[in-house]
């Protein structure tokens, strides 16, 4: 026999539609069969959450489920009812115009092809690399009854994207249409690369060579490593732009990548490089942290 929905999701009755869906992602996460790989219990507490889900999801169902009109398993209630009052009626003599007026009014309120109920939207997560979600990819996804569908991911997915399966969801009691899959995307971060809408951006370190005499040097994008030409005088805080190396957009173009110039020393002391500067005299003197507003 089948649990109060209320009861299966953990809300009260009075609960409003937002607590309602809530609750049952709450659940959908904790007991999704793919973090609890053949737990024959806890599939079935997933069934019971996505049946519950279908009646209190709806406000039409859950509005016909309190007043009594369907079940937890939202089927009718009221035909097995109706059968006992007819039964009763030919017992005592009743009219039969009566049985077959009382019989129109159960047609109308449950069809007479039957009482038909859509399934539940599921909600699942893909976890993508940083640079799959840029250029988009494709994924297999297990389902809670065990199957797997080939998700496309378009070029450009976003962090909490969500894209829709139509059909992917629970099935539908008596006939009715299935739910829907709802794919939530969620982007690992990079170690060095950084979005900003449709552009992307990448601190690049250089030598103070490569900084004072200007040099080509390899930086990486999504698409592989290119070669990009440092400016000479170059200093820290440089910006380069390399246009159309960016995330692919809607409309067919690509934003940009922009590279930051950092300058770095070497790690080891260098006596050459020490004695050139003790020895160099500038033409001009900068004091930076004046010029940087710190003084």
């Amino acid at each position: 026999m089948q649990r109060d929905p209320y009861d299966v999701l953990g809300v009260p009755r009075s609960a409003d539609g937002h607590d309602i869906k809530r609750a049952y992602r709450q659940l959908v996460k904790t007991y999704h069969p793919d973090r609890n790989p053949g737990d024959t219990q806890v599939e079935q507490q997933f069934k019971d959450i996505s049946a519950a889900y279908t009646i209190l999801g709806d406000a039409e169902k859950r509005a016909r489920y309190d007043r009594g009109e369907i079940g937890p398993d939202g089927r009718p209630t009221g035909p097995s009812a109706h059968a006992a009052w007819q039964r009763g009626a030919r017992s005592r003599g009743g009219d039969g115009r009566r049985a077959g007026a009382r019989s129109t009014i159960f047609d109308d309120l449950f069809g007479r092809g039957g009482f038909r109920t859509r399934g539940a939207d599921i909600g699942y997560t893909l976890t993508l690399p940083f640079a799959d979600a840029v250029l988009g990819t494709r994924r297999r996804l297990r389902l809670s009854d065990g199957r797997e569908v080939e998700v496309q991911v378009p070029p450009g997915a976003e962090h909490g994207q969500t894209l829709r399966l139509k059909g992917q969801g629970t099935p539908g009691m008596g006939g009715g249409e299935p739910g829907d899959a709802f794919v939530e995307i969620r982007v690992e971060p990079h170690r060095h690369f950084r979005r900003q809408g449709s552009d992307l951006s990448v601190e690049v370190p250089i030598t103070l060579q490569e900084a004072v005499l200007g040099a080509a040097i390899e930086v990486p994008t999504v698409d592989g490593r290119v070669t990009v030409q440092v400016p000479a005088g170059a200093n820290t805080g440089k910006r380069l732009r390399l246009r159309g190396k960016g995330v692919p957009m809607p409309d067919g173009g690509r934003g940009d990548q922009y590279i930051d110039l950092h300058v770095v020393l070497t790690d080891a002391e260098d006596p050459a490089l020490a004695e050139f500067v003790r020895r160099w005299q500038p033409r001009t003197t900068v004091d930076p942290r004046r010029k940087a507003g710190l003084t």
